[in-house]
């Protein structure tokens, strides 16, 4: 089968394509023919840091962990799928499991389901990583219909994902953008959108909230932005992060009583741990894509597997609006 490789990693690593074999299946596998892949800001960080990372896999390596496609052949124990079934996933592309960069997989059955039957391969290939990531954010922290959320980033992978969740389950929705078309799309999606290079904390704050602050903030930007988190939530609310890798006085936290969820959704296919919770997810998920309650932002800008390089280089440039897909 047809692949790119990463045979080295650093700033300047390249993909080769390369004839493998097409996988062995082992127990609890399906062997799927992938339509499209979407790539993940940690396939970036995984491609220039390797092994500096803990997560990447040994070079040579096929990155990707995003997918879209068709079960081709099952392992004799799988029985809740059948060749032939459209399904998605998050599967590959770190530690010891091969990545979606081919144009086969084989996929542990507990990681994935069936796609959303009411949108394309490429919109199911853009949802998993970013899905699972904000649905567990949300379910941690709590949410209830009725609530007041903030999301940051709203225009993001994950936060364009969260913001309509947050809106499916109920919440009364704010979003951060930074510039005009980032606005745009959060009230397309429809959310309140706030600029965060125009209004303070404080402000929107004040403005939203009579002062109180948000039941919930999902912080899909982290780092030092987990301060204007404490700073935006209510008395014992509830921050949702997938960015903490960071040195952060938590003393505003402790005083308001905050509740952080560090949201790190790689770790069933790091750990081999409770892989069948992604499954369930991404099970809700379409369900709620079927009932019109989601509704994946795919990158207007299209790229076929060799040009994987510069899918990378587009989501790195900032420019990309929604998810970079690639097709096969």
């Amino acid at each position: 089968m047809k692949a790119m490789l990463i045979t080295e990693y650093g700033e300047n690593a390249v993909f080769e394509k390369q004839e493998i074999a097409i996988p062995n299946l082992q127990s609890g596998e399906v062997l799927i023919k992938i339509a499209a892949s979407s790539v993940n800001t940690v396939d970036t960080m995984i491609r220039k840091m390797g092994k500096d990372l803990p997560l990447s896999p040994d070079a040579p390596a096929i990155l990707g962990m995003d997918f879209a496609g068709t079960i081709e052949s099952i392992a004799d124990d799988v029985t809740n799928f059948s060749v032939g079934d459209e399904v998605y996933g998050c599967v590959g592309g770190l530690a010891d499991l091969p990545g979606t960069l081919a144009e086969y997989v084989a996929a542990d059955s507990k990681l994935i389901a069936k796609k959303p039957t009411t949108i394309s391969m490429k919109e199911a290939a853009a949802l998993p990583l970013v899905g699972i990531t904000a649905y567990e954010g949300l379910v941690r922290a709590g949410i209830t219909a009725g609530q007041k959320v903030l999301v940051h980033g709203g225009s993001g992978g994950v936060g364009h994902i969260a913001l309509q969740l947050a809106k499916y389950f109920g919440a009364e929705v704010y979003s951060t953008g930074g510039g005009e078309k980032q606005i745009k799309l959060i009230e397309q999606l429809g959310a309140t959108a706030i600029n965060y290079k125009t209004e303070a904390v404080e402000t929107y704050v004040e403005q939203h909230t009579n002062g109180t602050g948000f039941d919930i903030v999902y912080d899909s930007v982290g780092g030092g932005n987990l301060i204007n988190s404490f700073n935006a939530a209510t008395l014992n609310g509830h921050i949702a992060t997938t960015v903490s890798m960071c040195e952060l006085d938590l003393t505003l936290a402790h005083f308001k009583g905050l509740s952080l969820h560090v949201v790190f959704m790689l770790i069933p296919m790091l750990h081999n741990h409770k892989r069948e919770a992604h499954g369930e997810i991404l099970r809700k998920i379409a369900k709620i894509v079927e009932n019109g309650g989601l509704k994946p932002i795919v990158d207007t800008q299209s790229f076929s597997l060799e040009e994987v390089g510069k899918a990378h280089a587009h989501l790195e440039s900032g420019q990309a609006m929604g998810k970079v897909v690639i097709e096969n």
